[in-house]
């Protein structure tokens, strides 16, 4: 069902007070407005600077006088004692007004006696207690492919008519171009298309590319959702081959074509930081040819009531909406960690947890979900029940032979040729360090090598790991204790014969 459809069954149950939160009031509009047409319900939209307007259609009737006010309007509503839909723009900003939480209940219950419904349409969730339990929400999706079609159709032809920019591009790359602006709303979808045309003066197909760059950008904006440029390959994570090997053999079964297989649904990462679980996270995606999208947890969270879950659901909405996509929560014990204890939060996190646990549960989109986590004790023990994820890998320290490899591709990146280093040495050199801090005094021996006005050598890289204090020095009792939870519980990243 479309949104038109799934609000006219609202409408057809009789709820008395619906909650739209969005960003495109538009939208929200017009699919409220067709919904009640179908039920031939009278309209009346609110706003405060307005007042109410009678009709479906903007400046098809005067403004009513002195209805400006919210509790005005709310009495006038409740007054004509029939089964109308009053859509209400920004009321939440006016909500601790005087008198507004008692004249919102009066309407509310005339609604529930008449059959009609009050529509409150807000950029945030800001509702009173007082009539929490009479509240219906609804949340908008987000274009499907045939929606985006449909406007970028319209607005090339607009671009091609008002700013006469040419247009070259084939059906294919049309596609590309739809496909491109995935997860991003109606309003989103065609200004990234004017921004991209307006910049080239012209539309070919180097538009798909722009319409990328511009995405992420946008989706940055948001907040909550970063799209991640992943050119990172699996060749260039050292060792980890039992991990590489499960990717390659789900990769099979991306499609879920497949008879008798799911496709894959998600890993948990647990593991010493450094050690390559966010690397991991970019190197699947690139492997899968999916996009990569980065969820910040930190974002999530908000002092409005109902703000939080609403933030995630859209994070979840966007996620699905941009499918077949890699999801990675980094550090996902951060988000939830108070998940599992009786917090000051109002039991926000519970619920919020307990959300993202239906939609791990539940999606049926292709969002591979990639978690990383440090702290095991953090995590809520739910999260790690069978069926949460596919696979809980836990992720070490690198052995001598992924340590090995770690050198050549770092110094290999930065110019240097493997060969001329006693890389048996500097295995033996780097014991104890993490990918992570290999790749840091590769970095500061070649500083020290410039200041001395010399060419990077072995000396150079076995001084800097001498001096550099490992992670596993500075936090060994806590890594000791993360290994031995590890041993029974999860999958090692890494082959035997790695080791």
């Amino acid at each position: 069902m479309n949104d038109r459809q799934r609000f006219v069954k609202l409408l057809r149950a009789r709820h008395p007070c619906i909650s739209i939160v969005t960003s495109e009031e538009d939208h929200a509009r017009n699919v409220v407005v067709g919904a009640a047409l179908d039920l031939a319900r009278p309209v009346l939209t609110w706003s405060v600077t307005t007042g109410i307007r009678e009709g479906a259609l903007e400046g098809e009737h005067q403004p009513r006088k002195e209805t400006m006010a919210p509790v005005a309007a709310l009495r006038a509503f409740a007054l004509e004692n029939q089964a109308k839909v009053l859509i209400m723009l920004d009321l939440g900003d006016h909500i601790g007004g005087e008198g507004v939480p008692r004249a919102l209940r009066e309407a509310v219950e005339v609604c529930r006696r008449t059959g009609g419904a009050l529509v409150l349409v807000d950029h945030q969730e800001r509702l009173p207690d007082a009539i929490a339990t009479s509240i219906a929400r609804f949340v908008p999706t987000l274009p499907d492919e045939a929606e985006l079609a449909a406007i970028a159709k319209e607005a090339l032809r607009r671009l091609k008519a008002d700013e006469r920019i040419a247009i070259d591009i084939t059906h294919a790359q049309f596609a590309a171009l739809v496909r491109n602006l995935r997860g991003l709303t109606r309003v989103q979808a065609e200004q990234v298309i004017r921004d991209v045309a307006i910049a080239d003066e012209r539309i070919d197909g180097s538009v798909v590319q722009g319409v990328m760059v511009l995405k992420r950008r946008v989706m940055h904006t948001r907040g909550l959702l970063d799209a991640i440029e992943v050119p990172v390959s699996l060749d260039e994570i050292a060792g980890m081959g039992r991990l590489k090997r499960w990717l390659a053999l789900r990769g099979r079964a991306l499609d879920g074509t497949t008879p008798g297989l799911e496709a894959p649904r998600g890993l948990l990462l647990l593991g010493v930081p450094g050690a390559g679980k966010s690397l991991c996270a970019k190197a699947i995606a690139t492997a899968w040819q999916r996009p990569l999208l980065r969820l910040d947890a930190g974002v999530l969270y908000d002092r409005w009531v109902g703000e939080s879950e609403r933030r995630l659901r859209d994070a979840l909405q966007q996620a699905e909406a941009m499918a077949p996509v890699v999801l990675w929560i980094d550090e996902i014990e951060k988000a939830f960690a108070s998940a599992s204890s009786s917090a000051s939060d109002g039991g926000l996190s519970q619920r919020m947890f307990g959300s993202f646990l239906t939609w791990l549960q539940e999606r049926k989109a292709p969002v591979f979900l990639v978690a990383t986590a440090n702290d095991i004790e953090a995590l809520p023990p739910e999260l790690l029940r069978k069926g949460r994820f596919d696979e809980v890998f836990f992720v070490d320290l690198p052995t001598p032979a992924a340590r090995r490899e770690i050198l050549r591709i770092h110094l290999a990146k930065r110019g240097r040729d493997p060969a001329c280093f006693a890389l048996d040495a500097l295995v033996a050199a780097s014991d104890g360090h993490s990918g992570a801090e290999i790749e840091q005094a590769i970095i500061s021996a070649m500083y020290e090598a410039q200041a001395a006005g010399e060419a990077l050598a072995d000396a150079h890289l076995r001084a800097t790991f001498q001096t550099a204090i490992p992670l596993a020095v500075t936090m060994g009792e806590r890594i000791d204790a993360l290994r031995a939870w590890a041993v029974k519980r999860c999958v090692s990243a890494e082959d035997i014969a790695d080791g």
